[in-house]
């Protein structure tokens, strides 16, 4: 298990963007022999071979082949995108001495975390070398940025009432001096930037700080990106050991809806099934199950009033498997047997999630992707600590057991 956490968090750092993790999981996948293929091709796919494919590459499915006659696939599907703070086009501007750049957030992000941290950049860049246009993923794993926080003397409100303003108060410095921010973007892709045009960019800021184990034994993860990577590094392993047909899909643009053409409300999943079934595409939908693995809300030891009592997830005390009456969760009776009987079958603790009912509930790619296919449906997820923040917190024995089930529940 120590081994496995350890790879999680190498993963993690390796990938502070979705282009990062797509590539980081492409790597891990043909080095176990699956084969890359295009999506504007014609798939010629045979028996026992595996496969996967990629969509403006931060959007990954990978599969075995061919799906089981009696059960289908087992889909597990999680997502590659976390909150964070976006480059704006033109971001460079200046204030009191300072060159600073201009921010945007993407998804729920929790702002306060983002100061006072050491920030780096990372993310595509589109451009022209010479009239050719080409694309380089990019990460100044270098402390290039800083927030500061405003000092408490001069707002004495600062821990009892202050509010943050993402347009005025999240804006990272980066330097005193001048400073062509184009040049500097190119440099990344090579040092002599003398005949290369900047395009366009999706650059994201992120802390420079890597995942580490915290607690006295070393029991809890603590890392940027957790939610939901730790899906995808978990979804990933299960694929490569698994016995039975499996199919990940690691999908982009969660956090902001999944109304995208990467995103769990395209077409990406299905029509990569539908190239896979043939005609055979519904029978292959009403015999398959997709596990939907997206991190649970552990119950906060400082405000446990913020939960339902009889449906807390507590860390390191198993997955947990998310209920919701009004399918923000896609989970029935039916796929919570199920995963429950592989579970116990393992002897793998979990434990059940329900929003109280007096608060709004979130959800996640499961109802989105199970009414596109018609595919029943269970909603899991690792329980976390600080969820969407800088940096997130879970047990050391949640993912590994999540993995365990996903290795053998098809069989069930």
């Amino acid at each position: 298990m120590r081994e496995f956490n350890e790879e999680l968090i190498n993963f993690i750092d390796a990938s502070p963007t979705p282009f990062h993790a797509v590539a980081w999981i492409q790597k891990a996948l043909e080095c176990r022999g699956f084969i890359q293929l295009a999506e504007d091709e014609t798939w010629n796919l045979e028996e026992d071979k595996d496969y996967y494919v990629t969509r403006n590459d931060s959007s990954i499915i990978a599969f075995t082949y061919p799906p089981c006659d009696e059960k289908g696939y087992t889909i597990v599907g999680a997502h590659t995108d976390s909150p964070h703070l976006r480059l704006k086009p033109n971001p460079l501007t200046t204030s009191a001495g300072v060159k600073r750049l201009g921010v945007e957030p993407y998804g729920g992000v929790l702002l306060n975390p983002w100061f006072d941290r050491d920030l780096a950049l990372a993310g595509r860049v589109v451009y022209l070398e010479g009239e050719v246009r080409k694309e380089a993923l990019i990460n100044i794993d270098r402390a290039i940025a800083f927030i500061p926080s405003l000092a408490i003397h001069l707002d004495r409100e600062a821990n009892s009432s202050h509010s943050i303003n993402a347009q005025n108060d999240i804006i990272p410095l980066i330097a005193t001096g001048e400073i062509d921010i184009d040049t500097f973007i190119l440099s990344q892709i090579q040092a002599d930037t003398t005949g290369l045009t900047l395009l366009a960019h999706e650059l994201s800021f992120y802390d420079l700080q890597k995942g580490s184990f915290v607690g006295v034994n070393g029991e809890f993860i603590t890392s940027a990106r957790l939610d939901n990577l730790l899906s995808c590094y978990v979804g990933m392993n299960a694929l490569l050991e698994t016995t039975y047909p499996m199919m990940l899909a690691c999908m982009d643009h969660e956090e902001v809806g999944s109304e995208s053409h990467v995103g769990a409300g395209g077409t990406f999943v299905e029509e990569t099934l539908r190239r896979i079934a043939g005609e055979s595409f519904t029978t292959l939908m009403r015999r398959s199950l997709m596990v939907s693995c997206d991190n649970a809300h552990a119950q906060h030891p400082n405000f446990p009033s913020k939960h339902d009592a009889e449906h807390a997830p507590i860390l390191n005390q198993g997955v947990a498997i998310k209920i919701n009456s009004n399918q923000r969760y896609a989970t029935s009776a039916r796929t919570q047997g199920r995963f429950l009987q592989c579970a116990r079958a393992l002897h793998v603790s979990v434990q059940t999630f329900v929003t109280r009912s007096d608060m709004g509930c979130g959800s996640t790619i499961g109802p989105i992707t199970s009414t596109r296919l018609g595919v029943e449906t269970i909603d899991v997820g690792v329980p976390t600590l600080g969820m969407h923040s800088i940096r997130e917190l879970s047990g050391i024995s949640d993912a590994y057991g999540l993995y365990r089930i996903l290795v053998h529940v098809g069989d069930f």
